[in-house]
């Protein structure tokens, strides 16, 4: 029922930058808190960037800060993740990953749902 469909991964130089989208439906989209996680293989997930579910708090892994800026447009329930100043170490298989309330958690237990990722892919 829940469907995350994330796009906009690719390959970018070091220093380059990348924007992912996220295209959300059968929910209550604006209801709920919603982040951007990503994950190398062999590897756990990580948090990325969360925003609460009426855009009024963002959030920011130590990692990314400063770099990434997260957005929503709830009326297209969607959600956005920009990427600047991008880094080989970025490099994971992104996720859009609904949480259970309003507010962002950051642990897994916070992650209700995910869609399928988009790769990004940071080399020169």
């Amino acid at each position: 029922q829940v469907q995350l469909v994330e796009s906009g991964g690719g390959l970018a130089l070091p220093g380059g930058s990348l924007r992912l989208s996220c295209a959300a439906s059968g929910f209550a989209f604006s209801a709920f808190a919603i982040s951007w996680a990503r994950q190398v293989p062999g590897k756990g997930l990580e948090w990325v960037s969360g925003i609460y579910s009426d855009g009024s708090v963002t959030d920011y892994a130590d990692s990314v800060k400063g770099r990434f800026t997260i957005s929503r447009d709830n009326p297209k329930t969607t959600l956005y993740l920009q990427m600047n100043s991008l880094k080989p170490e970025d490099t994971a298989l992104y996720y859009c990953v609904k949480g259970w309330k309003s507010a962002v958690a950051h642990g897994p237990g916070g992650f209700a749902s995910w869609g399928q990722g988009t790769q990004v892919t940071v080399s020169s």
